[in-house]
């Protein structure tokens, strides 16, 4: 696992786009796990101006979000499937059938669920998984809790995500209480992790994550393990790691 502390957020955009390019150049048709929310979003538009001045090619590109609210159809501008389409796929050259997105509008989530996790799977496993952190530690919506869970699954939301992302929305009534979320399997079967954090409100899930035990109790923790993992992470939200890292 490696730490690289940047002086803000763009220069942490432009350090985590660097990354990326390099790993779609080396291997045109990686395979990319994306998360959503604010974090990334920097990331995202370096993408897009890297192809539209023909310095990274998407044709082969595969992609798969990390998760998605249950009951929220793709169209609705709170999904993350209309988030990803929007901020990452818009004016890529990304075929469609390489954009792969759980289904929170499924009959049967548990089944979707299945269906999911075997599509990664045939994909031969995430090549890159760019993340984001929540406040409470977690990563994809795998929240905290007494257990690691490995495979996709349904996720309760916690009070603390709910209020965080609470913000993307008109009313902080309408967050959803239910999520699919890719599990940590495939998240640590990624060959490489990349993280991303910006911010003083991050400041304690960092601590959580980087200087403490490894727990359930704080998701991202496992991370340490990960031999490909890569937080970058801006001044403001690094001001309490130890010194060390």
């Amino acid at each position: 696992m490696e730490v690289r502390i940047t002086e803000d957020y763009e220069e942490m955009s432009d350090a985590a786009a660097e990354l990326v390019l390099r790993q779609i150049h080396e291997k045109p048709d990686s395979v990319l796990g994306l998360t959503a929310g604010s974090s990334p979003m920097g990331l995202y538009r370096r993408m897009q101006e890297a192809y539209r001045e023909g310095r990274a090619d998407f044709s082969k590109v595969r992609i798969f979000t990390l998760s998605e609210y249950i009951g929220l159809d793709e169209k609705d501008e709170q999904s993350f499937a209309y988030y990803t389409r929007k901020n990452f796929c818009e004016g890529l050259n990304l075929a469609e059938e390489n954009i792969c997105m759980p289904n929170g509008m499924a009959d049967d989530i548990a089944q979707e669920c299945e269906r999911y996790g075997k599509a990664i799977e045939a994909a031969g496993g995430i090549d890159m998984m760019i993340l984001g952190i929540g406040p409470n530690a977690h990563i994809g919506f795998n929240e905290p809790g007494s257990s690691f869970v490995p495979e996709t699954h349904v996720v309760e939301l916690s009070k603390a995500t709910r209020a965080a992302n609470a913000r993307f929305f008109d009313n902080p009534r309408d967050v959803p209480y239910w999520a699919v979320s890719m599990g940590m399997r495939d998240i640590m079967f990624s060959r490489r992790v990349l993280l991303l954090a910006s911010g003083a409100g991050k400041t304690e899930a960092l601590v959580l994550a980087l200087g403490g035990d490894i727990t359930p109790k704080a998701p991202a923790s496992v991370l340490q393990l990960h031999r490909g993992a890569v937080f970058i992470i801006d001044e403001a939200a690094a001001r309490r790691l130890p010194e060390d890292l």
